[in-house]
């Protein structure tokens, strides 16, 4: 239920004699200058670094699994599905920012603003429950990651995953562009890491090429469509539209019309290549899977140990897997970050409840851990490889819950004034959200009834 009397409202334009404590992360809102005055570059620079924030959630662990599935089993068929999920995103990211820069709410605050408390409730515990399916998808990628690595015990890996809290406490006292940095750096890993893997690789660029343009197999193919499902349904990552409609607020930027479009425009140029990085690295996933594993018959590749262990041999290379697994900690430690601070968003904004910091983190680790601990002892690889795309499912459930508010949100010229969407984006963003829908619709079902 709506309440038409707070539409179009900021929190400050309702309560006079606000504080900061009620505005999104309001312990670093707006603590980054923007330079009035200055030329596009320095701007630019200003505004970059959210986007690479939010990329990093589409490179999570989470995704790896569905990736190298979908290529060592179809070969370069299904990067057509990663490009459209990316397509999506972009989207998607587009009008989280938006909202979080023309209302001055993020996402969790406009549920919470508009929507009556038993359904912001609903959608407060669908969140929590996302967030920690994703922590869960961190500390196993990480886990494996230092299997991989250094030889450690699963159980061993997940435990030692509890240390990141103290890291991500101790940046955080440092100013939010130090965040931003590390989550930077551990991109730039990632990436050299995959650009590596191309070179040594050698993929094929026609089937690179041809791959980019959707076939009707992967509709009329029941095995083919349920992994580019599962593709789509790990692409686009509920908690950071949530996330981003936030951390958009850490600029100082001019809160009149121009300010705020200007705003916007910066945003969604930061955004956007920040997510063509994350197609290009997930891209190259499923193309390392490609050319390393179908090209070389080995067509039923899908778990992430199996992949690193097979790199070496089949490449005739000695660092091939070591890049892998060094790409997958990196992957795992950096969407940490990210997870950290949605689960804060979403709690603040749903609820108002400002937990300390180190509370919160423990609470979310804590949830992530303890299955993720049970499971690895008990079931070993096999185990852990289960629960991770058991965390996918998870996030496909509640992508919707998010997706269908955003939407409505941006759309609503009471909320957004002039920078509601116009008619034909609000028509594509509903027709995307229906997909998205639909699609993880028919994954829960084939995977609750399989």
């Amino acid at each position: 239920m709506i309440d038409d009397l707070k539409i179009g409202k900021s929190l400050q334009e309702q309560t006079p004699g606000h504080s900061d404590q009620l505005r999104s992360l309001s312990e670093v809102h707006s603590s980054i200058a923007v330079p009035e005055g200055a030329g596009f570059w320095k701007k630019m620079a200003a505004f970059t670094g959210p986007g690479l924030m939010v990329a990093v959630g589409y490179i999570d662990p989470g995704n790896w699994a569905t990736d190298i599935e979908g290529g060592s089993r179809f070969g370069y068929t299904l990067l057509s599905v990663i490009l459209i999920s990316n397509l999506f995103a972009m989207l998607l990211q587009h009008l989280s920012l938006k909202l979080g820069i023309a209302s001055g709410r993020d996402l969790a605050q406009a549920c919470r603003d508009y929507y009556s408390r038993p359904v912001s409730f609903v959608l407060w515990l669908l969140s929590e429950i996302a967030i920690a399916a994703t922590d869960l998808a961190e500390v196993i990628g990480s886990a494996i990651a230092l299997n991989l690595l250094f030889g450690l015990p699963l159980p061993v890996g997940v435990l030692f995953t509890a240390f990141d809290v103290l890291i991500v406490l101790y940046f955080q006292q440092k100013g939010f562009r130090i965040i931003e940095s590390i989550v930077a750096g551990l991109m730039g890993i990632i990436l050299l890491s995959f650009i590596y893997e191309m070179i040594v690789s050698q993929p094929s660029l026609a089937g690179i090429t041809g791959g980019l343009l959707p076939k009707k197999e992967i509709v009329t193919d029941p095995g083919m469509l349920y992994i580019a499902i599962g593709i789509l349904g790990a692409t686009v990552m509920p908690h950071n539209l949530y996330l981003h409609s936030s951390i958009v607020q850490t600029r100082n930027f001019k809160k009149d019309e121009e300010g705020k479009r200007t705003a916007i425009r910066f945003a969604t140029i930061d955004s956007t290549v920040s997510l063509a990085l994350a197609f290009f690295i997930n891209g190259s996933i499923l193309i390392l899977a490609a050319s390393a594993f179908h090209a070389n018959g080995h067509f039923e590749i899908a778990d992430i140990t199996d992949a690193y262990h097979l790199l070496d041999p089949v490449l005739g290379v000695s660092l091939a897997g070591i890049f892998f697994a060094l790409a997958l900690l990196a992957s795992g430690q950096s969407s940490t970050l990210t997870g950290t601070l949605a689960g804060q968003i979403v709690m603040e904004g749903f609820l108002d409840i400002r937990l300390k910091p180190w509370v919160r983190r423990l609470l979310t680790r804590g949830i992530a851990i303890i299955p993720a601990l049970v499971v690895s002892y008990l079931y070993g690889e096999r185990g852990t490889a289960e629960l991770l795309v058991l965390s996918q499912v998870i996030l496909s459930l509640q992508l919707s819950f998010a997706v269908v508010p955003l939407v409505f949100f941006t759309s609503n010229s009471k909320i957004m004034g002039r920078f509601a969407n116009s008619r034909p984006l609000t028509a594509i963003s509903w027709v995307i959200a229906l997909i998205i829908i639909g699609l993880n619709g028919y994954l829960l079902f084939n995977t609750f009834t399989a």
